[in-house]
């Protein structure tokens, strides 16, 4: 039997990258996933994904940001499955152009603790209700940014620090009622995001990479096994972790 057999996952951010690897990892452990994310047409691509190999999955139009399209994106994956078993907060954005902190400005900060932190939140807030009934698991994503500091891009700093200790406090809060949250902490990883951000030369690319004491990038699909494995029976005594991804990036 698939480690997930029949259980409902919920994965936000599910149009690209490591949201759409994580859909296709828990559908492939027998998860029944809903994909919520801005873009319709990418995400009915990820529900193609993974009808080709075999799982279940529906769409489901939502920007996290906003409290009313969480209440009913949460609302549409009970409605639709019965129940919900399972959580990935990953819906980000980075907040570009990467600037200093007394460059940035106040509406590019503003966008991005909306959605990383504030958007988050939210998602847990309608969550939970229904995961103490299932006694269910959330993994946040978080990233090595919320575990260290570094030059520019405060607000993503900022937003990833905050993931972080709402995670913790949430897993503290919840710890005895059966509910299991913990977080992954990813180094740069190879999507559009990470094109984006540091991928548009040669030269920041080798600089990115080199931070890396594996000396390579990571891959979607090496995010999303932590994240089915912390969602699993196998990570049953875990919880309140923060769980890096990194290559050995944070390594002292």
């Amino acid at each position: 039997m698939a480690m997930l057999d029949g259980k409902v996952a919920l994965v936000t951010g599910g149009s690209s990258g490591i949201g759409r690897a994580t859909a296709l990892a828990l559908a492939a452990e027998g998860a029944r996933v809903v994909v919520a994310g801005r873009r319709m047409h990418e995400l009915e691509e990820t529900v193609a994904l993974v009808s080709a190999a075999g799982g279940t999955a529906v769409a489901c139009k939502a920007n996290v940001a906003e409290r009313a399209d969480v209440e009913r994106m949460v609302a549409f994956t009970v409605e639709h499955h019965g129940a919900l078993d399972i959580a990935f907060n990953n819906a980000g954005i980075e907040g570009t152009p990467f600037v200093p902190l007394a460059e940035y400005s106040d509406e590019t900060f503003d966008e991005v603790i909306a959605t990383n932190l504030k958007g988050l939140f939210l998602c847990m807030k309608y969550e939970l209700p229904h995961l103490l009934a299932s006694k269910g698991a959330i993994v946040n994503m978080a990233s090595v940014a919320g575990l260290n500091g570094g030059r520019v891009g405060a607000g993503y700093y900022a937003s990833k620090h905050g993931v972080v200790g709402l995670t913790r406090s949430a897993a503290v809060e919840y710890a005895d009622k059966g509910v299991r949250i913990n977080a992954v902490a990813p180094g740069v990883i190879r999507t559009a995001m990470a094109d984006r951000a540091f991928l548009h030369s040669e030269s920041i690319t080798a600089l990115v990479t080199s931070r890396h004491p594996m000396g390579r990038l990571g891959f979607p699909e090496e995010v999303a096994n932590a994240v089915v494995w912390l969602c699993s029976p196998s990570a049953s005594f875990t919880t309140g972790h923060v769980l890096p991804i990194d290559g050995g990036m944070l390594v002292p």
